[in-house]
């Protein structure tokens, strides 16, 4: 909004955020350079008066886009997680003066032909793959960029945060056993994802912290409740059936609800049952679904903060918060609540 008398000024900016015109002007084009606390009070006061730079002028004096490029995937199926990711993170960065500029393509040429035209200034990547070859190929240009997910690959090139995945299995686990639970199985994934292995080394590790057995493991062939429950009745149709389930997937998580209740168990007293990612799911099946949600809100602010620090390839790893619903009401403490 503009003050009276005209557009806001940066000494405006300056004069609300107690900083010198060249600290503002570090934080629009140079954030780097700027220390995260000042770098927040200065874009506070951006806000609050509404400032808007001349993009014209400041993009000719920096030889800047004020764009970050973010590929946009093609899903078969709606994603809302990935949804609400988007959405908090374009907030966060035109919070910072810059925009979001959308495009969609599966080719490393995409990046290429932006990187030519100069038309951003940076990447967020997302739907981050085992070996993926994007990260490497903008590290080796000098393309400033941030990746959601790591490509598990070793020593990953590039700035990136990620769910500590392994850390929330581990912990659910342990609630699980408070529960009295001694036989907690886990549904994830078939084929060999980084994602998936962390999670069930997580669960691995629990059970044999605990002394528990760690053999009880079904795959899912696809990321379903059709596959949810075929994997639960590979569970159930053994000796001694699990009391407990972890699965990697709100969708696996469902289908395996779905199965235990045609065979006759009570989800929550029979056998308990986890699911990832607290989607709308979670909340409408019957009971409730006990499930990890992301810090999706964090998750943007660590991007953006990511893109305007020289941290090399600082990796940043974000906890779960288990939300307790009827399939497994797991007694929360403290740690458990972020």
């Amino acid at each position: 909004m503009a003050r009276p008398g005209g557009p806001v000024t940066i000494r405006q900016v300056a004069l609300n955020a107690g900083v010198s015109r060249q600290t503002v002007s570090n934080v629009l084009n140079a954030p780097h350079r700027v220390d995260p606390v000042t770098r927040q009070r200065v874009r506070s006061a951006i806000e609050d008066l509404g400032y808007r730079p001349n993009r014209n002028a400041r993009n000719l004096a920096t030889r800047r886009a004020g764009l970050i490029g973010y590929c946009l995937p093609a899903r078969d199926t709606p994603n809302p997680f990935m949804d609400r990711f988007l959405h908090l993170l374009t907030a966060e960065i035109e919070r910072s003066g810059r925009h979001v500029l959308l495009f969609t393509g599966t080719g490393i040429e995409v990046y290429a032909d932006l990187v030519a035209q100069r038309a951003v200034d940076a990447f967020v990547l997302v739907d981050t793959v085992d070996h993926d070859c994007r990260h490497r190929w903008l590290a080796d240009r000098d393309v400033p960029f941030v990746s959601f997910g790591r490509t598990w690959d070793g020593r990953q090139p590039g700035p990136w945060v990620d769910l500590d995945g392994a850390g929330v299995c581990y912990r659910l686990v342990t609630l699980l056993c408070d529960l009295g639970r001694s036989r907690i199985a886990f549904v994830g994934r078939a084929g060999v994802t980084g994602q998936n292995l962390d999670r069930m080394r997580g669960w691995k590790a629990g059970c044999t912290a605990l002394d528990l057995p760690s053999d009880r493991l079904a795959l899912a062939v696809a990321d379903t409740v059709e596959a949810g429950g075929a994997a639960m009745r590979v569970l159930l149709d053994t000796e001694v059936p699990p009391d407990a389930v972890i699965a990697v997937t709100d969708p696996l998580a469902v289908g395996v609800l779905r199965e235990a209740r045609r065979q006759g168990l009570r989800p929550g007293t029979d056998v308990a049952v986890t699911g990832f990612d607290d989607s709308p799911l979670a909340s409408v099946v019957d009971g409730g679904l006990t499930s990890v949600r992301q810090p999706v809100e964090r998750f943007a602010r660590t991007v953006v903060d990511l893109l305007d620090s020289a941290n090399g390839d600082r990796g940043v790893v974000l906890p779960g918060e288990i939300i307790s619903r009827g399939s497994a009401p797991i007694r929360l403490t403290e740690q458990d609540v972020n």
